[in-house]
């Protein structure tokens, strides 16, 4: 029992000396850095491209790339750099970011997100996350709440735990788990992503088509990208109200001549 509330006095003095502002402000928990959570990224897209069957056709892959790496130019500059970006044969439509720079795109996601604008509106969603320290957020509440700290170990060798580290990094659906991002950090990730969108000169608007598009498909099967979000009701009219902090953005990139070309 003492060994207990030593354990516990710890945990709540970690928590306590580890609390970091998110770039909306609002206050997080952070017990792992940057490099610790870029490790386990690699080690978790690694695993996917084993696991998974990559797509090799070169102009979805140019197509993806181009919207990704319009997005990734215009992130601050200590997230700027060649961020690794694969396509893979699943109809399930999803799309994930992961610390260490990684984006992967599920095939089904064009069922949904049928245009550029569109497609940037889920890959600025999931690199929002990155850039928010949602991964190491969850991942240091699990800790203080008895996962411990060994995840990296956990993730690269044979542990029944591995599937639940895969899913606080954002994976959960391609490991049949329901771990989702809270609330908090899925109202963060879309009101940063919209951002990102826009300073990367696509429509922000578009945001709005795609989860009017989301909300069609869910009707018969929800997509896996969206089966842990908010309503779709409530985010439609989330974006709706983001639309003028971002226009302004969006209209400013175009007159700066940002205007991809993907096609």
């Amino acid at each position: 029992m003492k060994l207990l509330r030593v354990a516990t006095v710890v945990s709540v003095l970690l928590a306590l000396l580890a609390c970091v502002e998110s770039p909306t402000g609002r206050r997080q928990m952070m017990l792992f850095s940057n490099g610790e959570m870029s490790q386990m990224g690699v080690a978790a897209f690694d695993d996917m491209k084993q696991k998974m069957t990559v797509n090799r056709d070169g102009k979805i892959n140019a197509y993806v790339s181009c919207v990704a790496d319009a997005i990734t130019t215009r992130l601050p500059a200590e997230w700027r750099g060649s961020w690794e970006v694969v396509v893979f044969d699943d109809k399930s439509a999803n799309a994930f970011a992961l610390p260490g720079k990684k984006i992967g795109v599920h095939t089904g996601i064009f069922a949904v997100a049928t245009t550029a604008d569109q497609l940037a509106t889920v890959l600025g969603h999931e690199v929002a996350h990155v850039l928010a320290l949602h991964s190491a957020e969850r991942m240091s509440l699990q800790s203080v709440t008895g996962t411990g700290t060994q995840l990296l170990a956990v993730l690269l060798g044979d542990s029944p735990q591995k599937a639940t580290v895969m899913g606080m990094l954002g994976l959960g659906a391609q490991y049949g788990l329901v771990l989702p991002y809270g609330r908090a950090q899925e109202s963060e990730a879309d009101v940063l992503g919209v951002d990102l969108m826009a300073r990367s000169g696509f429509n922000p608007a578009a945001s709005i088509e795609l989860w009017k598009n989301m909300s069609a498909a869910a009707e018969a099967q929800p997509p896996e990208f969206m089966s842990t979000h908010p309503s779709h009701e409530t985010r439609i009219n989330d974006l709706k109200r983001q639309q003028k902090n971002a226009a302004p953005l969006y209209q400013q990139a175009r007159a700066q001549g940002i205007r991809p070309n993907c096609g």
